[in-house]
Order: structure tokens, then C-alpha cells, then sequence
């Protein structure tokens, strides 16, 4: 039976000293003169070959803690002249630049240790990347690293490899680091590798997890280990105090595009940058990075020449390490940042990092602020900047979850059957294997423990050729002997074909846009990316080089339009890069809303209220009554339990549900809710969707028919149709293509085009759908739609609890728009309406709101 295991208290200083060698405990008694909390809690298990996870806020002493141990162990093997030509630990990164890091990190407490012995080591540390030189691996295989540093990505190629692999027969540590930033496919496809890595290996390896601070973490610690084995858990507290505010530079945040607004946010944010020697700023997409840099250089000339940069996944990795080089010197006074500085790359000494707008998470803020008072006994400093209601009641929950460690739970995706391709393949090179033997292997993946027979062997059958797919160029992988019940691979370039195709990340392109019908040939007005492209529906109009277009449809890397459109637009230019709010996190700001509901009667009572809940300002604490006082008067306050719609006219019909679930659930819901709706009146519905909401828009909407039109028990159903012939069903096809290696990517040197990938993916789709829906990758796309993209999960708990009455769902007929409403209905016209036009918009709209409140 596995037994996850919390560690109750920390070891002390004294007895860890006690358990290194002498000059291990020298060096950490003249670096630091204790050990950190982190250190205290897993030093002496690793030692004592304990499955650890260690869960600690960056800059805690984490690389040590996992390292410690390790590097005290190899030192007392160099002593006895016992070390061997072997891999003894394994370190893995999601991140080259982390690795890099490390490598550095760990080769210098080594050096400092040497000085102490007065001798050189033989210990030997060395990272292995896609960038590692053909010299260099051939030197590693004649004499291998004692510490390889690697991606899951290089670890999946070394292991394939018919020398190399032999280095590995006695592997005696698996470090896993940055676990939190693997709740992906990433993840899935390095839970699968640590199965094959154990059994390449002659003794069971201890694994240790390092993380920053996650939850559930016992569902983290089976990630980590697998089914069967036990795990401990550390789990350090932040023990420094976090200093944490809340800043909303507005007077009225509703019109906080203005002039005068936009000013003093500029303001704001430079006080805070002169008055720390260096500031992070984080905003959520690139374009807001780049904007924070120009109107920073725009309000202060010359103030922040050569002392200022961006930092974002946009950018060539050359200028990013540029970026964090300067960081390290101390050459930079301020760097602007989207989501590309959140993993514990080392980028020196930080201050104060300034959160503008939320981050959508309690993890992911906790994740940035930690950037800051990185050192060991710093203490993390962190300012949220809000930009609007919405905004501000969002980042003061996200405040309170902080400071209270109330975490959201991150989802890793199961039974993923293009990973599962992949590693199949990679098996089936390595050896001959025993079908029975290959599933007990990959169920031991905490991924793969729910995985059915006949799934595992669907994708057998297609790895093997059974669905006879070579006329697109899909030719049979392994060979499977159902009476032997033996599984090998197939062809002799099978290692060749793995080694240049692995791998999760997919590649991305551009889309032309190009007007007409796409029979005719049309011009072409510009391009978007793949992930705006999929968040298009037929019918949507967006901005481009500042006109409306309409979308009609994709073929290939062409997306066709209608211009000259006199529709406003459905959908922002920065919709595809926005992070979605976590499911937690909204369920907590529908409870906050009905608490703030029971007291709106005393306005004082409810200020203090707010202010003591969420630890806010009081002049914060008022705009949120307001805010919620004014939604209640007009039209109802949605909470947790109630689930409010409403019924209006502007242009033509809404209904706007003001579903407060994250966007993910929200997409889920309105998909299903528009179909429903598009079904009754056979034509096209427009729908809008964000974190706390969605609407449907069209002509004659039947409310009650469209409601009872989807349940928990046809949710799924309508979905699947929903999305069925939908350009991000057939994107994330050819992502799931690539992964099972349907599609390679580069075959006999030659890569293949992100477009010819497409063009391609379209064929095979169209000859999947005609050979079984059952298809085993494109039940994998669709999983990757409903379960990743969307939330289909807790869509139907929602669905389910008003079928129980647990939430209430209330329709009410308003006059227009309601104030939570209306940072939906206008966030997609954003792109087109001139800032000075918004403003006046959103004045109007706020007049007309209360004058319907005064009549009542």
C-alpha cells in the first residue's frame, strides 16, 4: 500500500552537521552557518534514500536541499577512491536556462569544497542539451557525468541511446525541479520517462521533487513517484513575511483608460521603481509589456535610458539572456515581464515585483512575487496594480488566499494517448518487449494508472499499422505478435525517426488572413497567430492593422474574411494570449460577492467587512461595495449560489450569464449554451466570453429553452458536436498528430513547415473520420480541447448543482447592460474604439445604469 507521508518537524541543525562529511559541514558552516528550513526537512531523508517532494517558496535553499546529500555522498566515494564511470543522479529542468543554472550552482559550492579538502575532486557535472556539442557527448560517453543536468526532452534521447543508455544501469538519483511548471504534457511525457528510467536501472532510484509551492500536493508527491512506491513530503511554510498591497491608481476605476488615469499609473509606477534598487514588472500578455516599456520612456524621457528591458517568450533567446545577464549585474533598474521570468532562473537581486493586472492564480502570484527577496533571508515584495473593477475585487481575493495559503489546485492531464504513442515507440526501440509487462509499466505512471486495456491497445493498433493509413503516409511503427503477445519496432530508421521527433511542445505558426470565399483568390491583409485563430468562431469579427473583418473560415495556414463589416467586434487582438482565472480562485469571488451581499444594507458594517476580508485599503474596500451595490440595485448579485441571467436589448437580444467560474469553464458552458441556442434558431449565435462570464447574442433567444437545453447528462454530447468541425479541434489534432508521431516533424534531415504539418493534418483527418471516430488521437484531441483547453470537468458540476438547487439560476430582464456586465460586452471592442470613445461609452453606459437604480 503507498504511504505519502507529511514530515512533521525539521531536523536540527546539529544533526544534519553531524551527518556530513567533514568537509561538506565545513563548507556549509563558513557559507551559511545553518541550514536553511527547506534543507532541515530533507537533507537527512535523501540521505537515507527517501522519496521526497519538497515544497518551498523561492529562495529557500531548494537546489541545495536536493543536492546536499548527493554532493556530500559523492565527496565520500571520491575519498575512498570508489567512484565509478557512472550517472549517479539525474537532474531535470523544464527550462535549458534553469539547467544552465544549476549546472553553475552546483559547480561552484564544489569548487569552494575543494579549497576546504586542499585537493581536486573527481567528481564530475555536466548538462546535456539539444545546444551540447557532438564533442562533447562523444566525451560524455567515455566518461559520463556523476551529474547529468538535462530537459525531459534530452533525458528521452540519451535513453535511447544504445551507449549511453548503459550509464544509467546503476542510477541511484532523480531530481526533479520546477515540478509546479509540469502539470502539462510536458509532465505527463517525464512521468512516463522516470517509469523507463527505473527500469533501465539495476537499483530503484530515489526521486526528489522540488517545488514551489502547489496544491493538492499529495496528488503532486503520486506525480512524482508513481503507484507504487512511498513518497514523503516537505512541506515549508513561508516562513519570511510577505510584504503585499494593493494599489488602485484610479479614482474611478471605470474609466481608467483616461488620460489623466493613464498618467498617474505611470506615476505610481515610477515612484515604486526609483524607490528599490530594482523592480520585476508582470503584466499578462507581451503587447502590455512592450506598452509598459514605451509609455514609461513616453512620460520620462531619457529617465530610464539603457536602465529598463523586456523580458517575454516573443523575444530571441539571445536577447533574453541578455536581459537576465544585466539583471544579474545589476545593470537594469526595471524589467517588464509577461510570464517568461516566473521559473526560478537565477536573475540576481530583486526588490519589488509589481503585479499589473492579476495573474489569475494564487500559485502563479506567489511564483512571481517570489522573485523578489530572493536571497536566503529577504523577504518577498510584491504590489498588485489594478485596472478595474473587475480587476479589484479579483486581485484583493487573490490577496487574501495569499496571505491566508489558501492554494489552487492545478489539473494534470491522464491517459494523454499521443504521449503514450510516442513512449510506446520509444520502448519498442530500446527492446522486445511483453505487451503484458509494457501496460504494467506505464500504469505505474501516475498518469497512466487509470489507463483501460482498450485504450492502451487502440493504441497498439495504430502504432502497428492496423488502420491502414499509408496512403497519407502513415506507415506502421511496431510490430505486435498477438499469439507471442511480443511488441518491437518496425524499420530500420525507427531510432532515427525518434530521436529528430520527440518531444510535446508544439510548433507554431502564423496565419495568413486573407479576404474571400478562399475559392477565388483574395488578398491578403496581414496575419495572426495560431492561438487567436483558435479562439475564433464563424461569425466573429476582429481588428486587424486597424479594420474589421469578419471570419468565415480556416484551410491550411489561411484563414478567409469578410471586410468592410459594419459589426462591432466579438473578440480582442490580446483575447488568445490572456491567462485564464483558476476555478478556485472564481468559486472564492462568487462566495466573497454573497458575503458582501448578507451586509450591503450597512454600508459601514460592509466596507469593514470587505477591508478585514481581503486585507485591502479602505478606499479599496469602498470601490467593491459600490460596485456590488450597484449591481444589486440594478439588476441582482450573482454569487456561488446564485447563477444570474440577464435578459436585453442593445442592437439586438442578449443574455448574459454572469457565471462566475474562470474562463475555462465559462468557454465550456457558452459553447454548449450557443449551440443550443444556434440549433433553435438554425443561424449563427455570437457569444463572448471571460472569466466572469459569457453571452449569447442573436434575434427572438428563447431563455428557457435554451437553458433546458443543456444538462450534465448531454453536456459532453453537445460539446463533442460543438466543436466537432472547429478550427481548434483540427489545430489541436495536428498538435496531437505531431506528439504520437502521425505527423513527423523531421524526417532524413529535411523539417517539415508548420503549414505542410497543417496541409497534412487536414488529409489525415478527414481519412480518420471517415475510417472511426474512435480513432485513438483524435479522442486525444478532443480530451485536449474539452479537459485542457476547456474545463468540461467542472462544467458539468455546475450543471449538476442547479439540477440539484444547490445554485439558483435567476433570470431578470434589465434595460441594458448591468455594471458587472459591462467590462464583457465592451472588452471586445477595444481594438477599434479610440480610448477617449470607450471612456465616453463606458460614462454613458454608467449614467444610464444609474438613473434606471434612481427610478427604482
Amino acid at each position: 500500500m503507498q504511504e505519502i507521508k507529511f514530515i512533521e518537524k525539521p531536523d536540527s541543525n546539529e544533526e544534519i552537521f553531524n551527518s556530513l562529511n567533514h568537509i561538506t559541514a565545513k563548507w556549509f558552516m563558513q557559507k551559511f552557518g545553518a541550514f536553511s528550513l527547506a534543507q532541515q526537512y530533507s537533507l537527512i531523508p535523501i540521505r537515507d534514500r527517501k522519496n521526497i517532494l519538497v515544497s518551498s517558496p523561492t529562495g529557500s535553499g531548494k537546489t541545495l536541499s536536493a543536492f546536499g546529500s548527493i554532493l556530500n555522498y559523492l565527496i565520500q566515494l571520491d575519498e575512498r577512491g570508489e567512484l565509478e564511470d557512472k550517472i549517479y543522479a539525474v537532474y531535470v529542468s523544464p527550462l535549458r536556462a534553469l539547467a544552465g543554472d544549476i549546472e553553475v550552482n552546483l559547480k561552484m559550492p564544489l569548487e569552494e569544497m575543494e579549497k576546504i579538502a586542499g585537493r581536486k575532486f573527481n567528481i564530475r557535472v555536466a548538462m546535456r542539451t539539444g545546444d551540447t556539442t557532438t564533442y562533447e557527448r562523444t566525451k560524455m560517453l567515455k566518461k559520463p557525468p556523476h551529474i547529468l543536468i538535462c530537459t525531459p526532452e534530452t533525458l528521452s534521447i540519451v535513453l535511447t541511446s544504445i551507449k549511453f543508455v548503459e550509464h544509467f544501469r546503476a542510477l541511484e538519483f532523480v531530481v526533479v525541479d520546477e515540478i509546479h511548471a509540469l502539470a502539462n504534457k510536458r509532465g505527463v511525457f517525464l512521468s512516463l520517462m522516470l517509469e523507463r528510467l527505473q527500469e533501465f536501472s539495476t537499483i530503484t532510484p530515489v526521486r526528489i521533487g522540488l517545488s514551489a509551492t502547489i496544491a493538492p500536493i499529495e496528488e503532486i508527491a503520486k506525480f512524482l513517484v508513481g503507484t507504487s512506491r512511498d513518497c514523503l513530503i516537505a512541506k515549508v511554510e513561508l516562513v519570511k513575511d510577505i510584504d503585499i498591497g494593493l494599489i488602485s491608481p484610479g479614482v474611478d476605476l471605470l474609466t481608467m483608460d483616461g488620460a489623466e488615469d493613464q498618467k498617474r499609473l505611470y506615476h505610481i509606477l515610477d515612484e515604486l521603481i526609483q524607490s528599490h534598487k530594482t523592480t520585476l514588472i508582470f503584466t499578462n500578455t507581451r503587447n502590455a509589456t512592450e506598452r509598459i516599456i514605451h509609455y514609461l520612456d513616453d512620460y520620462f524621457p531619457g529617465k530610464y535610458c539603457g536602465l529598463i528591458g523586456a523580458h517575454h517568450s516573443s523575444m530571441s533567446k539571445e536577447q533574453r539572456f541578455m536581459i537576465e545577464e544585466r539583471l544579474r549585474k545589476g545593470d537594469l533598474k526595471v524589467v517588464v515581464s509577461s510570464t517568461s521570468l516566473e521559473l526560478g532562473i537565477d536573475i540576481g537581486s530583486i526588490d519589488l515585483v509589481v503585479l499589473l493586472r492579476s495573474p489569475k492564480s494564487v500559485s502563479r502570484a506567489l511564483q512571481r512575487i517570489g522573485r523578489a527577496g530572493h536571497q536566503l533571508h529577504a523577504n518577498p515584495k510584491g504590489r498588485f496594480v489594478v485596472m478595474d473593477r473587475d480587476d479589484l475585487v479579483e486581485c484583493a481575493v487573490l490577496m487574501k488566499h495569499m496571505k491566508e495559503k489558501i492554494i489552487d489546485k492545478v489539473d494534470i492531464p491522464v491517459n494523454a494517448l499521443d504521449v503514450l504513442s510516442q513512449h510506446i515507440y520509444g520502448m519498442a526501440i530500446s527492446r522486445v518487449w511483453n505487451i503484458d509487462e509494457m501496460l504494467a509499466l506505464i500504469r505505474k505512471s501516475y498518469c497512466y494508472s487509470t489507463l483501460s486495456k482498450e485504450d492502451f491497445m487502440s493504441v497498439i493498433s495504430y502504432l502497428s499499422g492496423d488502420y491502414d493509413l499509408e496512403h497519407r503516409n502513415v506507415y506502421a511503427k511496431i510490430w505486435y505478435d498477438s499469439s507471442s503477445k511480443q511488441i518491437g519496432k518496425r524499420g530500420k530508421l525507427a531510432r532515427l525517426i525518434y530521436l529528430t521527433n520527440i518531444g510535446t511542445i508544439p510548433e507554431e505558426g502564423f496565419i495568413s488572413v486573407v479576404v474571400g470565399s478562399g475559392e477565388a483568390k483574395g488578398s491578403t491583409v496581414g496575419s495572426i497567430d495560431e492561438a487567436f485563430l483558435e479562439k475564433l468562431r464563424k461569425g466573429d469579427v476582429f481588428v486587424l492593422g486597424g479594420a474589421k473583418y469578419q471570419f468565415i473560415h480556416s484551410k491550411g495556414m489561411k484563414a478567409y474574411v469578410i471586410a468592410n463589416v459594419s459589426r462591432q467586434p466579438t473578440i480582442p487582438s490580446w483575447f488568445s494570449e490572456q491567462l485564464p482565472l483558476s476555478y478556485d480562485v472564481a468559486c472564492a469571488i462568487g462566495k466573497f460577492r454573497g458575503l458582501i451581499g448578507e451586509r450591503l444594507g450597512n454600508s459601514i458594517e460592509c466596507v469593514k467587512f470587505i477591508k478585514d476580508y481581503t486585507y485591502c485599503s479602505g478606499e479599496s474596500a469602498g470601490q467593491i461595495y459600490r460596485y456590488c451595490l450597484e449591481q444589486r440595485d440594478f439588476s441582482a448579485l450573482p454569487t456561488d449560489k446564485k447563477l444570474i441571467v440577464e435578459q436585453f436589448k442593445q442592437e439586438k437580444e442578449y443574455l448574459l450569464f454572469h457565471s462566475m467560474y474562470g474562463r475555462r469553464v465559462n468557454d465550456s458552458l457558452s459553447r454548449a449554451y450557443g449551440f443550443v441556442a444556434a440549433q433553435l434558431k438554425h443561424r449563427d449565435i455570437e457569444v463572448g466570453i471571460n472569466d466572469n462570464g459569457f453571452f449569447i447574442s442573436g434575434e427572438n433567444l428563447d431563455v428557457n429553452k435554451i437553458l433546458k437545453g443543456v444538462t450534465s447528462v448531454n453536456l459532453r454530447k453537445i460539446l463533442d458536436e460543438a466543436i466537432n468541425k472547429t478550427d481548434v479541434l483540427r489545430r489541436r489534432f495536428r498538435h496531437c498528430a505531431a506528439r504520437s508521431l502521425m505527423i513527423l516533424r523531421n524526417y532524413k534531415g529535411r523539417s517539415k513547415s508548420v503549414g505542410k504539418q497543417q496541409m497534412h493534418s487536414h488529409f489525415l483527418l478527414s481519412a480518420v473520420n471517415e475510417l472511426s471516430k474512435d480513432f485513438p488521437i483524435l479522442r486525444e484531441a478532443r480530451r485536449e480541447v474539452l479537459n485542457d483547453l476547456m474545463d468540461i470537468n467542472h462544467a458539468e458540476e455546475i450543471l449538476k448543482k442547479i439540477e440539484r438547487k444547490d445554485i439558483e439560476i435567476s433570470i431578470v430582464r434589465t434595460p441594458l447592460v448591468s455594471p458587472f456586465g459591462l467590462i464583457l460586452l465592451t472588452q471586445s471592442h477595444s481594438d477599434f474604439i479610440k480610448v477617449e470613445d470607450r471612456i465616453n461609452f463606458l460614462k454613458r453606459m454608467h449614467e444610464l445604469q444609474m438613473k434606471v437604480i434612481e427610478g427604482r
